[in-house]
């Protein structure tokens, strides 16, 4: 994991389980986060109330609504912020809850904190809800000119099939 990103890795993070709707099925880099953080998987029903309010939390910041539910995980999980050396890169990076802490209050304190920096327009994130029709799934988009429209390769391809057989109807 790139620690010279730690807000984007973050930021995915936090989109990787609400996307998935918890922790149970992380890709490598979400496994990777809570690992290298010596912090357990948390359990589904634990995680859920966390995951209703970042959810509402991403949902404001991609709509470019009053981050409200930024500011409620804030006060529900204020961030401990310290630095952390921990990548063995000998660079500090700032760490927002101690490592081995309880999951929902590690998961919590870590996404509070970066969806603030995200909320109030740090110019390295962008977050988007996926264009294809039938899919609300959120994205980190940090291309060169922030124009990413779909979650995955998937659903851009299935919009264009569409779009193709839509114009081949009509003509």
């Amino acid at each position: 994991m790139d620690y010279v990103d730690y807000l984007g890795n973050v930021t995915r993070f936090a989109v990787e389980l609400v996307n998935s709707g918890g922790a149970d099925d992380l890709s490598q880099d979400g496994r990777e986060m809570l690992e290298q953080h010596h912090v357990a998987r948390p359990a589904a029903g634990a995680l859920a109330p966390l995951l209703r309010l970042i959810d509402h939390a991403l949902a404001q910041v991609v709509d470019a609504q009053p981050p409200t539910a930024v500011d409620e995980l804030l006060k529900r999980y204020p961030p401990r912020m310290h630095l952390s050396t921990h990548d063995g890169a000998g660079i500090p990076h700032i760490h927002f809850a101690h490592d081995g802490s309880e999951p929902v209050g590690w998961i919590g304190r870590t996404v509070a904190a970066t969806l603030a920096h995200v909320a109030t327009g740090d110019p390295g994130l962008t977050l988007g809800r996926c264009a294809a029709s039938g899919c609300a799934r959120y994205f980190v988009d940090q291309s060169r000119n922030r124009t990413r429209r779909f979650c995955s390769n998937t659903c851009a391809s299935r919009t264009t099939v569409a779009a193709y057989r839509a114009r081949a109807k009509e003509g």
